[in-house]
């Protein structure tokens, strides 16, 4: 069976820093992009396609805003679902010419796609999601002294405006997500999806928010039962010690490595963090499946383990720290009665007695060098 993979495009994908912030500038990057996509559909692979949005739902908000006093500003909510369209609108035109270019008569559509969160969620009350176009510092403080805007410096690229990014919870319309699946490539949970809550009578109401696309594809990806995240965005590799002189490229992440960067706040918050989490959270779930950040023009030899940053795969790949679901007698690398089925390298450590490592999904490795036995969590 052809491997089914979500992909998650980055803004590079949608919008060049270089090029004017027009609808004509971004369905030329757009068509680029949509000569990648074609590539891989090409080879083989079944696909659903999520994009984001900050850039373009920030100018729609900033246009709606200006004019308030000729017309009504319309909701955030209202903004995304505006973005949805017209991004989904440039990506399908784009993907469907470059499927034909390639002999694929395929069709592509664009489905509008709301995800519902937590009002409760905490990130109500801590705006990190980047949207908008970048500012100067100066600017920056003239916009919050003016409007009230939450900005933040965003990886060395200037100023932009921030708002709440709440978690994904549930796809509303996942169900037609599946209708569509073997019939076209679909473009959904753009932006992240609009976000909503549920009201106890069962309604759903748009709130201000954008929702990280990265955890909507991830979200979407097991619900699809993808075999492959594929992340992509500006830079080849994952990196540590990003912009400095010992920076180093990542080939593959366990999710041990995966979370102890983290922690050290190696990844950009509003950047490289929320795709890593994404990629962890991914593999976490889905023993033997992949996540894979890389650039755009690499994503076929990403796919190919040529490049790119990896996540999960092969368990034989995973270092012996790795996240699994399972038990396993270390000594013969084989599953203990009633646990699933996985090999791991942690059965290279000589050390360990009685030979037993239980290892529970999102908890981490028990014991991966210890001499002495470990009991379940």
């Amino acid at each position: 069976m052809p491997e089914r993979l979500v992909i998650a495009l980055g803004g590079n994908a949608l919008q060049s820093k270089d090029s004017a912030p027009t609808a004509e500038a971004q369905l030329e990057v757009v068509r680029k992009t949509a000569s990648h996509i074609a590539e891989i559909s090409r080879r083989g692979y079944e696909m659903a396609i999520v994009h984001g949005n900050g850039s373009q739902v920030g100018r729609i908000l900033l246009s709606s805003e200006t004019a308030r006093d000729v017309v009504p500003p319309m909701p955030f909510d209202v903004c995304g679902a505006m973005s949805q369209g017209y991004i989904g609108y440039h990506i399908q035109q784009a993907l469907k010419y470059a499927l034909a270019a390639r002999n694929r008569n395929y069709p592509v559509v664009s489905l509008t796609t709301q995800v519902v969160v937590d009002k409760n969620d905490p990130a109500f009350q801590n705006p990190t999601k980047p949207i908008g176009g970048f500012y100067s510092a100066e600017e920056a403080r003239q916009l919050e002294q003016e409007k009230g805007y939450v900005l933040r410096e965003d990886a060395g690229r200037g100023w932009r405006r921030v708002v709440a990014s709440p978690l994904p919870r549930k796809i509303v319309e996942i169900g037609a997500v599946r209708l569509l699946w073997d019939h076209a490539i679909v473009i959904t949970c753009g932006g992240g999806g609009i976000p909503v809550v549920e009201n106890p009578d069962g309604t759903l109401e748009g709130v201000a928010a954008v929702i990280d696309k990265d955890f909507a594809a991830e979200l979407l990806a097991e619900e699809v039962d993808a075999d492959v995240l594929l992340i992509l965005t500006e830079v080849e590799k994952v990196a540590i010690n990003f912009g400095k002189p010992d920076e180093k490229d990542l080939d593959h992440l366990s999710l041990a490595e995966a979370a102890r960067y983290a922690a050290e706040g190696q990844f950009g918050v509003g950047s490289m963090l929320p795709k890593v989490q994404a990629a962890m959270k991914f593999v976490r779930t889905n023993p033997g499946k992949r996540a894979i950040i890389t650039s755009l023009d690499k994503c076929l030899d990403a796919l190919e383990g040529k490049t790119g940053t990896a996540m999960g795969g092969d368990i034989g790949e995973m270092t012996g720290c790795q996240t699994l679901s399972g038990a396993v007698d270390c000594q013969h690398g084989q599953p203990l009665a009633g646990y699933g089925k996985f090999d791991l390298h942690a059965c290279k450590a000589k050390s360990i007695d009685p030979l037993r490592v239980l290892l529970i999904a999102g908890t981490g490795v028990l014991g991966q060098h210890a001499t002495q036995s470990f009991q379940p969590l």
